[in-house]
Order: C-alpha cells, then sequence, then structure tokens
C-alpha cells in the first residue's frame, strides 16, 4: 500500500452521531423522537441518490428539509415553520462521537479533509460548534460540484482539492455506499462499522473494518 498522504473523513455518521438529533425530535414530538429522526435519515439519503439518478440535484439542506416535512406527516405530526426550524438547527448541533477529537489530534501529521454531502452552510457551524475545523486542512463539499456522493465525479472532484494522488487517499465513513463508491474510485477505505453491520454487496470491500474512530491509531494502521 502507498504512504498516505491524506486523511478524508465523512461527516454524518462518521465524526458525527446523525441520531444525536432525536432529542429535539423526542421534546417537539414526545415518544415519537427515536422513530422520527430514524425516517428522517433514510428520507434524507433516500432524496439524495434519486435527486442524483434524476438529475434534479438540491442542496442537501433542502433535502434535510423534505425529508424532515416527510419523516413529521408519516408519523402524523402536526406541526409549524418554526418547529421545522428548531429542528434543522439541531443539525448544526450534532454531538461528535467521543473519540472523534482524540484521533484528528493524533493525525495531524497527515493532510486531512471533510468530504461531505452538505454544503458549507451545513459544515461550516457543524465543525465550529464542536470546536473542530481547526483540525482540517480543507472541507469540501458535492454542493460546489453539485454531484452527490457515491457518484465517481464527486470524489474526482475531492482529489483535486486535496492535490495528492488516489492512491496516497485513506478514505473513512461510516456508510457503506460511501465506502463502496470510494474504492470503486481508487481510494483506500476504512469502514468505521458501527452498529457490526454485514458488508454491502456492492462489488468493493473496504481496505480495513474499525468498530470506531480509534481504530485508525492503532499501531500500524497508517
Amino acid at each position: 500500500m502507498a504512504e498516505m498522504k491524506a486523511i478524508v473523513f465523512d461527516v454524518y455518521g462518521t465524526l458525527f452521531d446523525v441520531q444525536s438529533v432525536q432529542e429535539a425530535c423526542e421534546q417537539q414530538f414526545p415518544e415519537k423522537g427515536e422513530s422520527i429522526s430514524s425516517l428522517w435519515r433514510s428520507k434524507q439519503l433516500e432524496y439524495a441518490f434519486l435527486r442524483q439518478l434524476m438529475g434534479q440535484y438540491k442542496p442537501f439542506n433542502n433535502v434535510t428539509r423534505d425529508a424532515l416535512r416527510y419523516a413529521l406527516e408519516t408519523h402524523e405530526c402536526k406541526y409549524k415553520d418554526e418547529i421545522i426550524q428548531k429542528l434543522m438547527d439541531a443539525y448544526n448541533q450534532l454531538r461528535p462521537y467521543e473519540e472523534t477529537e482524540e484521533v484528528l489530534q493524533q493525525v495531524q501529521d497527515k493532510k486531512l479533509a471533510v468530504f461531505s454531502n452538505g454544503p458549507d452552510g451545513m459544515l461550516d457551524p457543524l465543525l465550529r460548534n464542536a470546536d473542530l475545523a481547526q483540525y482540517f486542512d480543507a472541507i469540501v463539499s458535492v454542493d460546489e460540484i453539485k454531484q452527490y456522493k457515491p457518484a465517481t465525479a464527486s470524489y474526482a472532484y475531492l482529489l483535486k482539492q486535496l492535490d495528492v494522488k488516489r492512491e496516497e487517499v485513506l478514505f473513512l465513513s461510516s456508510n457503506s455506499w460511501d465506502i463502496a463508491g470510494a474504492a470503486n474510485f481508487g481510494f483506500h477505505t476504512a469502514w468505521i462499522n458501527r452498529k457490526g453491520a454485514p458488508a454491502e454487496r456492492l462489488g468493493h470491500n473496504p481496505d480495513k473494518e474499525y468498530a470506531n474512530l480509534k481504530g485508525l491509531i492503532e499501531k500500524n494502521n497508517l
């Protein structure tokens, strides 16, 4: 394996716990928070994938808002625009996983980047609120090219921003579809398999698989 010069992190589910928004959902809609937040996340991804296929790109914050409305309507929740905004704001307050900052501190000898489907308007406040932006050399969004991951064009755009060879990139994500997309493009990959899920059947397996981000800093893993 070539020396890794750049380490790229997905954001949602990898650095930050997307289900931490459940608390805000529960506050607004008691006894429905877990179910709402789960459906919200699945629809968020589904809408992004479908829009990519249809050639009807919308920024991820708009997709996220549409997915939230669907989740609330499915649960027969009555809501006003101010509630939608409160829950959207909660997405800027997601909790980083407990090991996130420690790991970032220990890999500062590499070029570090964030690569996400989220636009700058979501990423900047999220990283700032968690005080994590300081650790990254680049914060890259698919919104700049309007091609959602796992489209090949999105990873090609990322590579241009990093100014390294694709075989010198280690890409980390908790999303197995993202790992498959990155591997298909030619990146080395590490799947953060927090839930012990089976591997996807997409023709690409990760080079490494860790239960959390700490796997990255274990001996001989870089």
